[in-house]
């Protein structure tokens, strides 16, 4: 019988993935003034031995006030490296799965509270908060305190500290980096003719407004090493009548894929409350379709993908390269290894873990080992 496609191994940039099945980064806000904390060693932990190909940590702020919350994980000094290598450590000690990092800057949607504390944003002036940056000094929500709209010497310092960030990244031995370009976050507002309201280069025409996220990814790419690739999370659109589309989205794809972005996984929303999101299995998926059929490499789709034959299909098709699992796999944290039992696929589990293959499932695991005791 043939592999699944989605148990296929894949070349991206350089880096080997045994399968299909990354794992999207996704915000803790557990962090203490940036540094990682026990919490994201038993997160990422359990995590990395989910089966999936690749783990990929947590929107990681450049700057701190790049952060979306006072809990944010950070990258911007020694001592936010220092607590990450500590959890790295801990985590290779125990799985080798590769690990991505995504770098990002929440800008407008900076400073805010933490979710399950309602997540409204916090003026400068009450505790936990900070002045939030932007393209343009226009609020993500109506009466919000009003970001700061940045200078020519605000970005240079920006694109430096992403830059600086993927140094960081390349010292602790990260295997990819993904560059934060959705969701409403900085990157993101720069592309969105809603949130960009400037005058000069980096605003206005198409061209203009990717000015700055392509400079950015030029600063990453240089900044990494050649070996190790660097990727781009986008919002395939703001589903707001006369945001970022799809349409924006190819040119801004294919405008990476000319500066050497290895790969490109498409989500979509996040910049403009007044989205209307068609919520529904594999929702997002025509958006990653759209950008595969315009660029060479590899796509990946994200969103409400939870079934197995779904998942087989959307890269079996054509659709997309992979599939990434966020909320999906908080909740089912072996579903690579329930996918690959269904389709008859293989995965890599720890050795400590082989007897609970079950006798339906002889061969799913990929070590040697016996599944009786």
């Amino acid at each position: 019988m043939s592999l699944p496609w989605l148990f296929q191994p894949l070349d991206v940039g350089g880096l080997r993935l045994d399968n299909r099945i990354v794992i999207a980064p996704m915000c803790q806000y557990s962090a203490v003034d940036g540094k990682m904390t026990d919490w994201h060693m038993i997160h990422l932990g359990h995590l990395a031995l989910s089966g999936a190909a690749l783990l990929t940590i947590e929107a990681t702020a450049v700057t701190p006030e790049g952060r979306i919350t006072y809990g944010d994980v950070g990258l911007w000094n020694d001592a936010c490296e220092a607590a990450m290598a500590r959890t790295l450590a801990v985590v290779r000690a125990h799985s080798p799965m590769p690990i991505a990092l995504q770098l990002s800057h929440a800008g407008r949607k900076a400073s805010t509270e933490l979710p399950w504390r309602g997540g409204a944003q916090l003026p400068p002036d009450v505790a936990g908060g900070w002045q939030a940056l932007a393209p343009s000094a226009v609020p993500f929500e109506s009466g919000e305190h009003l970001p700061a709209a940045l200078d020519e010497a605000g970005l240079d310092r920006i694109r430096e500290a992403f830059a600086d960030a993927a140094r960081r990244a390349a010292r602790l031995g990260i295997d990819a980096v993904q560059i934060h370009c959705a969701h409403g976050y900085l990157l993101h507002q720069f592309l969105s003719p809603l949130a960009n309201r400037r005058t000069d280069r980096y605003g206005g025409s198409l061209a203009n407004r990717m000015r700055f996220p392509l400079a950015v990814f030029e600063a990453v790419r240089a900044a990494f090493p050649a070996g190790r690739p660097v990727t781009v999370r986008v919002s395939g659109t703001d589903w707001v009548e006369g945001g970022w589309d799809c349409a924006g989205t190819v040119a801004f794809a294919q405008a990476l894929e000319e500066r050497g972005c290895a790969a490109i996984h498409v989500s979509s929303g996040g910049l403009d409350p007044r989205q209307q999101i068609p919520t529904g299995p594999s929702y997002q998926v025509p958006l990653a379709r759209a950008v595969k059929a315009r660029v060479k490499m590899p796509v990946v789709a994200v969103g409400l993908i939870t079934g197995y034959e779904q998942a087989e299909a959307i890269v079996g098709t054509g659709d997309a390269d992979l599939i990434a699992l966020a909320r999906t796999i908080l909740y089912d944290p072996r579903w690579p290894w329930h996918a690959a039992a269904h389709l008859g696929a293989q995965v890599h589990a720890p050795s400590q873990y082989l007897r609970s293959q079950p006798r339906q499932f002889r061969h799913l695991f990929d070590l040697p080992g016996s599944a009786e005791s």
